[in-house]
């Protein structure tokens, strides 16, 4: 016995340092007023933007009662003229006659007098301390075993805009915002379906961060929606501050450059996703939203493409395709061929390359891996400058040093041009993360051109495809549908088929309902 009683103490002690709470830590509401105001000024009463309203209602024999809430995060006036008005004038009514009401007068408050919607009993500490901190208001009346928590959210808030990151040509021009309830609206006006479904959770010990999982019901795949559930309920931290802290978290596989979880600013395109049998993770505090399972090929993808002709969207996926394949190995082939193959190119480019390169002290990997720094240095100097000056500062950039470098003969005029084809290339591919995962990739690339020529390249990309074919997003494999291959997916791969010949969704990634609609053309 002396031994599960050590046992017991020792899982009490470990539960506790996890920060998890046992039923008996969790402190219950007291009914006495007094003894609940001083527990909650003890704990949160000192912070200058906490607001304790006590009040009386009735008048012979008066009740005691207070409100509880966050200046700053709930709304004063809809606190003032629905909550506190209702409890002082109209509560103070009810009580002279309290023989009308056969309930308790605590109930009759919250279902007779009280017109805000929503609005719940609270009966313990933790769960009043988060409610109040997450914006709602709390009424306390004495007597009462329960608090109640009265939805009261008034924070100032960004308005819909069009997404900074994700620009169309022809398109909805409307992104999701900081607030999570804006994002879930959005999402439920273009999907108006009782299966769509919203599945709540709170993580972070300290932040309780808002999250919640989107999905449609019938489509999408139960045992992927129950991966992510169970991969959001092993989270144990301190702070979710940004949907990057549940990405980093759930993703497959961490050792890699290419993500494997899809995200997004737009509502539109998460319309898609979740049309697509897919699952989205939307958390508060951050206007992107997370989709799984993300795959190689919906990187290359961008909902403008359903919005033009099939042809157009075919042509421009293509390019993007090419110009991915251009940005991570343009460089490295320049240096194979002139360090090594310089038989492949024509006698008078050769000629013309040898002329360039007369006066540059360098081999061609280091001139290029001065020019590929240079470029990125200026890339992120563009960034983090201010909007109005930093475009123009990174193109002056670039100009000066690349004329100024061909100059003092540090590189050669080719070795420019192929640093300008890459860095345009690379902004093709519509998703940031992915670009990133390039220009990592391709410094990698001029390596081992350096070392083994067009070898170390074929050598290299090998390695690079036996990678992409053994990642997994979410049980699903990365370069679906190429490997493996399903023929019925290549309508909506590199080509884009007409929308009506698209019939079928993903097949390993929708549930049961793969049909998405009829097999024939609308007659004109």
């Amino acid at each position: 016995m002396k031994l599960k009683k050590n046992s017991f103490r020792e899982k009490r002690k470990r539960n506790i340092n996890k920060g998890e709470k046992t039923a008996t830590d969790i402190k219950q509401f007291s009914p006495f007023i007094e003894e609940s105001l001083t527990e909650i000024k003890a704990t949160i009463g000192h912070s200058p933007d906490v607001i304790v309203r006590e009040f009386k209602i009735g008048s012979s024999k008066p009740v005691k009662g207070a409100v509880i809430f966050i200046d700053g995060l709930a709304d004063k006036v809809l606190i003032q003229e629905y909550i506190l008005e209702k409890l002082m004038i109209d509560g103070s009514k009810a009580y002279q006659n309290p023989s009308a009401y056969l309930r308790n007068f605590a109930v009759t408050l919250k279902d007779d007098l009280i017109s805000i919607c929503e609005i719940s009993e609270v009966n313990d500490y933790p769960s009043l301390f988060e409610s109040v901190l997450s914006g709602d208001c709390v009424a306390l009346i004495d007597g009462s075993p329960f608090a109640f928590k009265i939805g009261a959210k008034g924070w100032e808030e960004r308005s819909i805009e069009e997404p900074t990151s994700e620009q169309l040509v022809r398109g909805p021009k409307d992104g999701f915002t900081e607030n999570m309830r804006v994002n879930t609206s959005l999402i439920r006006r273009r999907i108006i379906d009782p299966h769509l479904t919203f599945e709540p959770y709170r993580i972070g010990r300290r932040s309780r961060t808002e999250i919640s999982i989107a999905y449609i019901q019938d489509i999408a795949n139960e045992k992927i929606v129950q991966e992510v559930r169970d991969r959001l309920k092993k989270i144990d931290i301190d702070a979710i501050l940004e949907g990057g802290y549940i990405e980093s978290l759930i993703q497959d596989s961490t050792y890699t450059p290419f993500p494997t979880v899809y995200h997004t600013e737009r509502p539109d395109t998460v319309v898609g996703a979740l049309l697509e049998g897919r699952i989205a993770i939307i958390v508060d505090g951050t206007p992107f939203v997370l989709v799984v399972p993300a795959l190689f090929i919906h990187f290359m993808q961008s909902s403008e493409d359903y919005y033009q002709r099939a042809d157009i969207s075919t042509l421009i996926r293509i390019l993007r395709v090419g110009t991915f394949i251009l940005s991570l190995l343009t460089p490295a082939a320049y240096i194979a061929v002139t360090t090594y193959h310089q038989e492949m190119l024509p006698t008078t480019l050769l000629v013309s390359l040898t002329a360039q390169r007369e006066g540059v002290p360098f081999p061609a990997l280091i001139e290029a891996l001065f020019m590929e720094l240079t470029f990125e240095i200026l890339r992120e100097a563009g960034i983090r400058m201010p909007r109005a000056v930093g475009a123009a500062i990174s193109i002056v950039g670039a100009l000066v040093l690349g004329q100024a470098a061909v100059e003092a003969g540090l590189v050669s005029a080719t070795m420019v041009i192929v640093v300008s084809l890459t860095a345009i290339s690379s902004f093709v591919t519509p998703k940031f993360n992915m670009g990133i995962s390039v220009r990592m990739l391709r410094f990698g690339f001029m390596i081992v051109s350096a070392v083994f020529g067009l070898f170390g390249i074929i050598l290299g990309l090998i390695v690079l495809i036996a990678h992409l074919c053994s990642l997994r997003s979410f049980g699903i494999p990365y370069l679906l549908p190429f490997a493996p291959f399903v023929w019925k997916d290549q309508k909506d791969a590199i080509f884009r088929f007409s929308i009506w010949s698209m019939t079928t969704r993903p097949r390993l990634i929708s549930g049961v309902n793969n049909k998405r609609e009829q097999s024939s053309k609308p007659a004109p």
